[in-house]
């Protein structure tokens, strides 16, 4: 994300501090069988956690998946009950569906979809959650690209508290499943520790 940007969005979370020796890996749009459980396997391997920000429709599938990501030891965040576009849905239709993810996903933390949102909505949304974004993007989701690119997006961008984007959905399978291991590896590789999200009390301290 250019940081020219940053300062216009500042009730946003970009990035944790530059100077701690964390990265923080997350994942949009799960949790999604066959897909999230490799990624869980993964991280299980370098005892390395996440924070996954989740849809409530998919949670709603797969209890028994969301539960696992919970029971070992990987943040949630609120992903939208169906992933709707905040720069195309009315406030009242943005914020119901927000709402109508809470039944399945109790947590802090807040992601718009496709990064898309008003500033209405923002600042509604803000007093229930923290807004996190990112700093870094694989791509993963894009057809077009490779698990290699996505393991070089990082691997060209990676600072202390990069907050990493990557998708445990069927379109990103491809990508997401090619490049997590390497990508983890290279942060290992750096010193970095792999740190689930603090929780929005910690964040607004």
């Amino acid at each position: 994300m250019p940081e020219i940007i940053k300062p216009l969005a500042s009730q946003f979370l970009w990035n944790m501090p530059r100077d701690e020796r964390k990265v923080y890996l997350t994942f949009d749009d799960g949790p999604t069988p066959g897909i999230t459980d490799q990624i869980l396997d993964i991280l299980q391997e370098y005892n390395a956690k996440a924070t996954f920000f989740c849809l409530g429709k998919q949670v709603e599938l797969a209890p028994d998946l969301f539960e696992r990501l919970v029971q070992e030891g990987h943040r949630i965040g609120n992903h939208t009950y169906s992933h709707p576009n905040g720069w195309k849905t009315t406030a009242f239709a943005y914020l119901k569906n927000v709402l109508q993810a809470e039944h399945f996903i109790q947590t802090d933390l807040y992601r718009p979809p496709y990064g898309r949102i008003t500033r209405g909505q923002a600042t509604a949304i803000r007093k229930r959650y923290h807004l996190v974004m990112w700093d870094i993007i694989t791509g993963d989701f894009d057809l077009n690209t490779t698990p290699e690119e996505c393991y070089e997006r990082v691997a060209k961008h990676l600072e202390g508290g990069s907050i990493i984007v990557m998708h445990d959905s069927v379109k990103a399978s491809k990508n997401v499943l090619g490049s997590v291991r390497p990508i983890i590896e290279h942060i290992l590789s750096l010193g970095y520790e792999l740190a689930p999200l603090p929780s929005a009390a910690s964040l607004e301290e």
